[in-house]
């Protein structure tokens, strides 16, 4: 653990507001330019504004350790390629002063150097998940997927091209990249059997449906509302830090993250099912397998939450996350045992 790690929450936050305001520095920025924390996940994302307002960018500091250097030019590879083919509306960069997409800055208690990316801001609105018809932004979702799906089965990836891969092992296995079910909060002897036998199932699903490339791939790996915007007849996909190799399916499964144990989830999945088939084809037997990923996405944010319980948003879901995934987790017993 560094001693950045070691330090209260509190001060983490100060140390990273400290270091996202020099990295400012970097960019060729109005002057008076300063840094609002807006989200911390895997990386803090700032929402950097000027003192007249009329203009905003958005600011990533990446965490240490997560992905290297090359790994986020890839990520920025493809977000321009999605873009330049015209597969999904992107984020734009802006470069450093030196040039380069990704800047290094280092700040007094944060350890060593992070990696900062700058954004153009993008307008729009992301549909909410309180809305009382969500059916419609759901097909929209199905058909950017199929797009983005579409757009990899052709693209010519670098050669240098390095992203994370989201299978089994690296998900609910022995090697995870977001920390292990197990250690999710409010776990005691009788949910951990009852998580373990659904992950057993979940594995011997998985094996059996194969990783073919036409089922396994680049993707996005977080395509839920939030990274969503609508702006009238626009719609633009953002946040493609997870992207990685991943079965296709998992896309949907991430759609409904956080609220997979709502009522009107399967229907959401259908619609999203609806908008990819106008795009691309979906053959049956994968839609069969939605619930397997939805399962997969669901203990694998129980990972998250227990790897990341500092965060607000970890704190916020808690322990009443896990709870409500006993029942998700007799239900896929039940239907697919």
């Amino acid at each position: 653990m560094s001693e950045f790690d070691k330090l209260p929450y509190e001060e983490q936050l100060i140390c990273l507001q400290n270091l996202a305001n020099e990295s400012l520095k970097q960019f060729a920025l109005p002057q008076g330019a300063t840094a609002r924390l807006i989200n911390l996940s895997e990386n803090a994302t700032y929402k950097v504004e000027i003192p007249d307002g009329s203009n905003c960018w958005a600011l990533r500091v990446h965490r240490e350790g997560y992905h290297s250097k090359t790994a986020i030019a890839s990520e920025l590879a493809w977000v321009k390629a999605l873009r330049a083919s015209g597969a999904a509306i992107t984020p734009r960069t802006m470069p450093g002063l030196d040039g380069d997409e990704i800047q290094t800055t280092n700040h007094a208690n944060v350890g060593n150097p992070r990696h900062v990316v700058l954004f153009e801001w993008e307008t729009g609105s992301e549909p909410s998940e309180e809305d009382d018809d969500l059916r419609a932004p759901f097909e929209i979702l199905g058909k950017t997927t199929a797009a983005m799906h579409n757009h990899v089965k052709t693209w010519q990836r670098p050669q240098w091209f390095e992203r994370l891969t989201w299978n089994f092992e690296t998900s609910l296995g022995s090697t995870p990249h977001w920390g292990s079910w197990r250690d999710g909060m409010g776990l005691d002897d009788r949910r951990r059997k009852l998580f373990g036998d659904t992950v057993d199932l979940i594995g011997q699903r998985l094996d059996a449906f194969g990783k073919s490339s036409d089922r396994f791939g680049l993707i996005h790996c977080d395509m839920r509302l939030a990274n969503l915007l609508i702006e009238g007849e626009t719609t633009k996909v953002i946040d493609f830090d997870d992207c990685g190799f991943g079965w296709l399916m998992y896309d949907c499964a991430t759609t409904v993250s956080f609220f997979e144990d709502r009522p009107e989830v399967p229907d959401l999945l259908k619609s999203w099912v609806k908008g990819y088939r106008t795009v691309s084809d979906l053959p049956e037997e994968d839609e069969r397998e939605i619930p397997t990923f939805v399962m997969l996405r669901r203990l694998l944010l129980v990972a998250w939450i227990g790897s990341h319980f500092e965060t607000d948003l970890a704190q916020s879901m808690g322990v009443d996350y896990s709870q409500k995934t006993d029942e998700l987790c007799r239900k896929y017993l039940s239907d697919f045992s």
